[in-house]
Order: C-alpha cells, then sequence, then structure tokens
C-alpha cells in the first residue's frame, strides 16, 4: 500500500527514517512542481536517488531541502542500482543538517530559480576580499543564469553553490531577481515598398572588412592589457571573460559596439572589485586608448 503526504507538512529526513526502520523496500517519488526525484530502499536501507543530473548521495542532499512537494512511497519496487554506500543515520544527519542550514540560506534565497546580478554603489570603497570559490561563481553570474544555472556551470552542487552566493548577496554585491519571461522582442522589420514596387532581390551577405577587424582587435587588446594592469590578479576573469566574447562579436562583423559593451562591464565589475574610484580611473585611461 503506498504511503503519501505533503513535504510542506513531513520533511524528507523525517519520512525516510519512519520508513526505513520498518525494513521495507520500495521507492520514495518526490515532486515539486516539473522536477522529479526517486530514492530506493533495499530492506530499510537507501541504496541509490536521483534527481535531474545528481545522483547518489547528493541528489538525496538536494532532495532533502524541498520546502514543498509531493511524496509517494511505493512498497516492493527494487532496483539493481546502487550508488549510495553510507549508512542511512550518516546520510540523514547530513540530510537533516542540510535542511537546517538551508532554512538560513532561503532567507536570502528564496528559490534558486532568482537570477543573480551586480549591484552597483557609487558609495562602496576598497578592495573585496574574496576566496576562489566565491571568484568563481562571480565570473559565472552574467544577469541570465539562475542560482541553479551557476550551480551547474561552476560543476557545483545547488546546496554550495547558494552558500556561497548568500555571502555575496549579504555582502551587497549581488541582488537576485526574478527570471526574465515573456515573449522575445518583435524584430525590426525593414520598411515596406510602395505598393506595386518590386521588392529588390537580398543581396549577399558581406564579410567584415580585414582591415576593420585587425584595428578593433588591437583596440579591443589594448583595453584588454590596460584594464589587467589597473585590476591585477583579482579582476584577470573578469577582464578574459569579456576579452573574448567581444572579440568574437568582432570576428563575426561587430563593430565598435563590441568594444563599448566590453568596457561597460568591465568598469561596472571594477567598481564591484575595487570601488568607484577604481572604476572612474579606469575609464578615464580606456579614454585615452586609440
Amino acid at each position: 500500500m503506498a504511503f503519501q503526504g505533503s513535504l510542506a507538512e513531513l520533511h524528507l529526513p523525517d519520512i525516510i527514517q519512519l520508513i526505513s526502520v520498518s525494513g521495507k523496500t520500495g521507492v520514495f517519488h518526490l515532486t515539486d512542481g516539473p522536477l522529479r526525484g526517486e530514492i530506493y530502499l533495499n530492506e530499510g536501507k537507501i541504496v541509490h536517488a536521483q534527481i535531474e543530473e545528481a545522483t547518489g548521495e547528493e541528489a538525496v542532499y538536494a532532495l532533502a531541502i524541498w520546502r514543498q512537494g509531493e511524496f509517494r512511497f511505493d512498497p516492493g519496487v527494487p532496483t539493481d542500482k546502487q550508488t549510495i554506500s553510507k549508512s542511512n543515520t550518516n546520510l540523514l544527519m547530513e540530510a537533516a543538517r542540510r535542511l537546517d542550514e538551508w532554512r538560513v540560506l532561503s532567507k536570502k534565497i528564496p528559490s534558486t530559480d532568482l537570477v543573480p546580478e551586480f549591484v552597483m554603489q557609487e558609495t562602496r570603497e576598497g578592495q573585496i576580499n574574496l576566496n576562489t570559490s566565491e571568484w568563481l561563481i562571480l565570473s559565472k553570474i552574467d544577469g541570465q543564469r539562475s542560482v541553479k544555472g551557476i550551480a551547474a556551470a561552476s560543476s557545483l552542487s545547488v546546496f554550495d553553490a547558494a552558500k556561497m552566493l548568500y555571502g555575496l548577496v549579504a555582502g551587497n554585491l549581488i541582488r537576485l531577481r526574478e527570471p526574465t519571461s515573456g515573449p522575445a522582442p518583435a524584430t525590426r522589420l525593414a520598411p515596406s515598398p510602395p505598393a506595386g514596387a518590386t521588392p529588390p532581390a537580398p543581396g549577399p551577405a558581406l564579410p567584415p572588412d580585414a582591415n576593420q577587424v585587425t584595428d578593433l582587435v588591437a583596440r579591443l587588446t589594448r583595453l584588454r592589457d590596460a584594464c589587467s594592469a589597473v585590476l591585477g590578479p583579482v579582476g584577470e576573469t573578469v577582464v578574459a571573460k569579456h576579452y573574448v566574447r567581444a572579440r568574437g562579436e568582432i570576428e563575426k562583423g561587430a563593430g565598435t559596439e563590441a568594444i563599448e559593451e566590453a568596457v561597460q562591464q568591465i568598469v561596472r565589475a571594477a567598481s564591484i572589485l575595487k570601488g568607484p574610484s577604481v572604476a572612474d580611473s579606469l575609464l578615464e585611461q580606456i579614454k585615452t586608448l586609440k
């Protein structure tokens, strides 16, 4: 007979503990909107779990922090997979610990679908000291990726990524916003030809002028070197990221707008990393480059 209920009323570690002490074999099916997860027990021992890309212990921990959704236990459903070797006690203690920690994290990160973006502050002064993992997370923030997306891009669990983002939110370096939704922007159409006129045949696409590309790449390289000199190792990842992106756009035919976009992004990062005064100085220096 199936056993089911709401995760908002019963937390997953408690539910698993209740079933496991009876020595049952079966599978927990867990759902939260479009998300689906499974946890398999063999004679009361947790042997396998899966949710999206995660399997094993990390899947159990990812499911344990769900604060809503539904569960159903189907007895008598075995599995030949064994991705978990920890004892139930150790596994559930860690799951319970993460659930407690997630209650704290959720005060600033209520949903892993939210999108982190940088906060600009005119009054911030001095250098910001972050560890290597925090710099990695910071480099993945592009205004498009969600918390889950940043975790995937950083090869981290959502829980570990959220812990680092929590510190960045608490330090007012980033904020979280709802993901953008709705239809894509309308495509701008060319004016219609006069009535009765024959529309012109489309001509072949013109490749970017080789000399122009060379000049723009040289200018972009000078920009990269100047920014790297000012920001030093702490800004290396950000500068390299926007240099590569702008160069790719230039080689596809973009013009000075690609460089201008790179400048805006690097100066914005400089303000966050080293304060507005350094960002202003960097901007002035960039203006002298030709």
